[in-house]
């Protein structure tokens, strides 16, 4: 049985942006970029209390900066305080994502073994598809154990789009999947 995510009483609110790969939402706590939801998103993915749109919140408007530099091709890197809401095995992997460098792929058993967890491969694959700050924390550069592209939030399309942006080594991608 795993544990809810906690809030600590927090309030979230929102921002919508206009990117390459759609619309997407940025969410925020007080101080801290706490999601980045696809347009698409399955209701409940991310379950974060949100309670008001704020176009001018400093985070926000941080977090939308970074991301066009991004998709721009003038950043690799991000910097932002960021705010995981969910398990302590959710964070761990979350974690282990943000250590994957920019144009580069792990699978999903590379991130279990890193993580301690060498048999938990579905696990990691459940706590990536739950991963609340998408391209951030780049769950786009966990591909199967062959290379080839399995589930993404934002869908296969939007998946491919970014490691071609990122440049990574795509030729054993399955981009029909």
């Amino acid at each position: 049985m795993t544990k809810a995510p906690r809030y600590d009483g927090k309030h979230y609110i929102y921002r919508i942006i206009n990117s390459p790969v759609g619309a997407l939402k940025l969410v925020g706590s007080d101080d801290r970029l706490a999601a980045i939801l696809w347009d698409n998103d399955r209701p409940g993915r991310v379950p974060l209390p949100i309670v008001a749109e704020d176009e001018n919140h400093p985070i926000l408007l941080e977090a939308e900066r970074q991301l066009l530099e991004y998709f721009a091709g003038k950043r690799q890197v991000f910097d932002l305080p960021l705010d995981f809401a969910g398990t302590e095995f959710q964070r761990k992997v979350w974690q282990a994502l943000l250590a994957i460098p920019f144009g580069q792929t792990r699978s999903y058993r590379q991130i279990a073994t890193e993580i301690g967890a060498a048999k938990a491969i579905r696990a990691v694959g459940a706590a990536n598809g739950r991963n609340p700050i998408s391209i951030i924390a780049p769950c786009h550069r966990v591909v199967g154990s062959a290379g080839d592209l399995r589930g993404f939030a934002g869908g296969l399309e939007r998946k491919a789009y970014l490691l071609r942006l990122e440049g990574a080594d795509t030729k054993t991608f399955d981009f029909a999947a």
